[in-house]
């Protein structure tokens, strides 16, 4: 490379690094979209401007031609102003879709993970989290979310002590193991001998013993 091209090349780094180091961000639109993709509620274009430090106008702005480009070219998502504040959502165009794959997934077969907290709270209910990660030995949170979202279980009330939330299972559990009533399980301990006395085994653990 001779010294004249070199010298343009260390001018465009320059520039670029010059332009990005305030805002953090390739451009505005970026540093927007990055931020909007990170919020869980509408984010008001005040509080944009205050994080890119950017005039109030040029986000108002830049929110506007980034939801009109979005949907002149029909993306997935849809950026929009809600209750005071801008964020992506799936395009309506596509709820189908959304709709199918929300099918689906409940259609999905549940992971071993997922089986065994059921049983737990099967054969335990009204049990509350903490008794279930107790005795499968691992966090069960993420599963719980996903047998609520089943539909397979539902709360039950809290612990007085300490309040936590008790899980039971629903009658769509009862319908989907084509049960008419919890009476008619199969006895734990023909399938799970060293669980069949859960209440000692839960009891032992609360105890530290």
């Amino acid at each position: 490379m001779s010294e004249s091209a070199q010298e343009v090349t260390e001018e465009v780094i320059e520039e670029v690094i010059e332009e990005t180091s305030g805002l953090g961000a390739p451009s505005l639109s970026a540093a927007i979209e990055a931020l909007l993709l990170l919020t869980d509620e509408p984010m008001p274009a005040m509080e944009l401007a205050q994080i890119t430090k950017e005039p109030l106008p040029d986000i108002e702005q830049t929110l506007k031609d980034l939801s009109e480009e979005y949907t002149e070219a029909m993306r997935g998502f849809d950026l929009r102003e809600v209750a005071g504040g801008w964020r992506f959502y799936t395009r309506s165009e596509c709820s189908s879709l959304i709709e199918r794959w929300v099918v689906d997934g409940q259609q999905a077969k549940l992971t071993q993970a997922a089986l065994e907290t059921l049983s737990v709270i099967a054969y335990r209910q009204p049990v509350t989290r903490g008794r279930v990660s107790a005795v499968r030995g691992v966090n069960v949170d993420g599963v719980i979310k996903t047998l609520l979202t089943r539909g397979l279980i539902q709360e039950a009330g809290t612990e007085n002590e300490s309040g936590a939330i008790f899980y039971k299972t629903t009658s769509f559990f009862l319908e989907r193991l084509g049960i008419s009533s919890l009476e008619d399980l199969p006895p734990l301990a023909e399938h799970i001998p060293d669980l069949a006395d859960l209440d000692a085994v839960l009891e032992s653990v609360a105890s530290g013993d």
